[in-house]
């Protein structure tokens, strides 16, 4: 064997004379500069090939440690340099281990027989009884796994879909676990069948069996105390720990499960949040955060969500068993106590307030309170555009990316306003114009949906509808326009020319990335057709439509400007972009403005109860300032106020720029 040499005869006497025992060893096989000298009372057996024990760890608390090999049993294994293993109670069997590793007080670590590590292995997620499982991989990213849950209606594709996973599995599966480099392995119980990134940190946890902890040097992975996981993916830059018990489940990268979290036949995507509650059968998309103990995410899609505590759904109407599922759109948030009854399907960021049991539809009415009322739900289109938490959500997000690994498996766009989200606004317009021609405007109430929408609250709805619109596309022609000298309206005409066709019609939402329908269907045709045959193709496609989101977003914008302000490509003049600007400017500074008294809000006398406990209300004025700080000087706030003067500054200086054009 290149770099390895068998044992000489001193070699193996001062073994045994350490207490070590092969059958034959002729099947130790050792490196060049190899010294047995810090291997003790260890059990070979199997083929073993050792490498060189040389280096002492560090150790927290000042304690230092030569590598060795101590009271252990190991079979056929290959062991890399400068490894502590000691105190095995049982013994590690079929593994290749690493450089560097720090593997002590464990039960047993095998792998037994030819196993896929978890890829492959089928999680029931949205419905329990199946009918929608994803097989999952090392390399399943929200959007494969969006396509391949939802699209049972194209059987090719996903037979087609199904192969490029089998055969991913299959060329990785081995009889021979990998421990990478410079992992630590402690006070750990029972290991089986577990392949094992580098970097990766395992310490008190109780069993791993039938996975992959996909650590890297980049992003590590820490697998923590009393953890429980079985037929699982962990991957890059993730933390499992605190008691958490996991089965048939897909963690994605920068996850954090914590605190007794629970969850089965579940899918969780990059930087999601799971604690002290339980999920069953969840399509968790990027950013679903759940915190509390009583909260249950069950049969549902999420994606930017957050669940307050006590949130629950139910799948199922003692009839034919748990078969309902529900999709609650990006950036969508529950209250306290909130309940939904599957099906039901809730528009992007809306808000759940209450107990809904009428199966209702509202995913053509985004930024709306659901709320809950004698049993029935009412809805106010559009009103969460004005919420402060809202727009703090969306800041939030980007900053709180926690992924560190350079390969990242999901394409995830933040924006709040996309072609996704006004192509809502637009449909949720001609949903409310049409609830006021047919009802009239004479009417106090609205049905839509089995829901009720007040007057007031349609009105409402409508101007804010619009005030969104004219931002969103204000912001797309100036963004446009931006940088550049004009000195005719043909030149302005020229730069408003979309450089491809590709955007037009419907966006979609694939659990995190957004992009234009037609290039999906374009996509999963490919793979109909087995032009696209692997992961990474499929992946390289999603990360090209990322990456081209805002070149394809002019496109869709440019013909909704067309249509919204009745101008033409052939005819639009400065003046005619003046105009359209004035509205941004005004739609801009007057949504700022109400989010603004969105905020002050928090700061009136009510939101001072309980603040100065003892003392009179300047006293309980004076304690909230010193822990809430003054309104004015909030970061937030202040940003806002920054916010509008530098829109009304962007307005004004492309204004000023083509002005004098005739």
């Amino acid at each position: 064997m290149k770099d390895y040499r068998h044992l000489s005869p001193s070699e193996i006497d001062t073994l045994k004379k350490n207490g070590c025992t092969h059958h034959d060893w002729s099947l130790v096989w050792v490196k060049e500069n190899f010294k047995p000298d810090y291997i003790r009372d260890t059990v070979f057996s199997g083929e073993i090939k050792l490498g060189v024990l040389e280096n002492v760890f560090f150790l927290e608390g000042g304690i230092k440690k030569h590598a060795c090999i101590n009271r252990a049993v190991i079979h056929h294994c290959e062991i890399g340099d400068n490894v502590v293993i000691e105190n095995v109670q049982n013994y590690i069997a079929n593994y290749c281990i690493g450089d560097n590793c720090f593997i002590q007080n464990v039960d047993v670590i095998l792998v037994e027989g030819r196993t896929t590590f978890g890829n492959g292995l089928k999680v029931n997620v949205l419905n329990e009884t199946g009918g929608r499982e994803v097989h999952i991989t090392d390399k399943l990213s929200a959007h494969f796994a969006y396509i391949y849950s939802l699209y049972r209606h194209r059987p090719k594709l996903i037979d087609r879909m199904k192969g490029i996973i089998d055969f991913y599995s299959e060329k990785h599966a081995s009889d021979r676990g990998t421990i990478g480099n410079n992992c630590v392995i402690v006070n750990v119980g029972y290991i089986k069948n577990v392949r094992i990134g580098a970097f990766c940190k395992i310490t008190g946890t109780m069993k791993l069996k039938n996975g992959s902890i996909n650590s890297n040097k980049e992003a590590p992975v820490h697998i923590g105390r009393n953890v429980i996981a079985r037929d699982f993916i962990v991957s890059s830059g993730s933390r499992v720990d605190g008691g958490t018990i996991i089965e048939r489940c897909f963690i994605g990268q920068a996850c954090h499960l914590d605190h007794g979290y629970s969850a089965s036949d579940s899918l969780f995507f990059s930087n999601c949040q799971g604690e002290n509650g339980e999920a069953c059968a969840v399509f968790a998309g990027p950013y679903t955060v759940t915190h509390h103990k009583s909260t249950l995410l069950i049969a549902g899609m999420f994606s930017f969500m957050n669940a307050g505590s006590g949130s629950n759904q139910s799948n199922h109407m003692y009839k034919l068993g748990p078969i309902h599922q529900g999709i609650v759109e990006r950036g969508a948030k529950t209250t306290s106590d909130s309940y939904v009854l599957w099906p039901a399907k809730v528009g992007p960021f809306s808000l759940i307030l209450g107990r809904h049991y009428k199966h209702s539809d509202t995913s053509n009415l985004p930024f709306s309170y659901l709320i809950e009322k004698d049993n029935t739900t009412y809805v106010a289109p559009a009103v969460n555009l004005r919420s402060v938490g809202t727009i703090r959500d969306a800041k939030k997000w980007p900053e709180r990316d926690r992924r560190t690994d350079p390969h990242r498996l999901d394409f995830i766009n933040f924006n709040l306003l996309s072609p996704y989200t006004i192509q809502k606004v637009f449909e949720g317009i001609r949903i409310l114009k049409h609830l006021q021609h047919t009802s009239g405007e004479a009417s106090e109430i609205f049905t839509y949906q089995s829901c009720i929408i007040t007057k007031s609250a349609l009105k409402r709805g409508l101007e804010l509808y619009y005030i969104v619109v004219h931002k969103f596309l204000g912001n797309s022609l100036i963004k446009r326009l931006e940088k550049t000298p004009f000195k005719s309206n043909e030149e302005i005409r020229n730069q408003l020319k979309p450089t491809t066709d590709i955007g037009l019609g419907e966006w979609i939402d694939l659990s995190g990335l957004i992009a234009p329908k037609s290039e999906i269907d374009l996509l999963l045709n490919r793979i109909e057709n087995e032009e696209i045959t692997t992961l990474e193709e499929i992946n390289n496609e999603f990360k090209r439509l990322h990456e081209n989101y805002y070149e394809y977003e002019w496109t869709w914008a440019w013909e909704k400007i067309r249509e919204f302000y009745e101008v033409t490509e052939e005819t639009i003049t400065a003046q005619n972009v003046i105009r359209i600007v004035e509205k941004w400017k005004e739609s801009v500074i007057k949504l700022d403005e109400m989010i603004y008294d969105d905020a002050k809000k928090e700061f009136s006398l009510s939101f001072k109860t309980g603040f100065g406990a003892d003392g009179d209300i300047q006293e309980q004025e004076l304690d909230f300032e010193y822990v809430r700080g003054v309104f004015d000087k909030n970061p937030f706030v202040m940003a806002t106020l920054q916010h509008i003067e530098e829109k009304r500054a962007l307005g004004n200086e492309l204004i000023d720029r083509i002005k004098s054009i005739k």
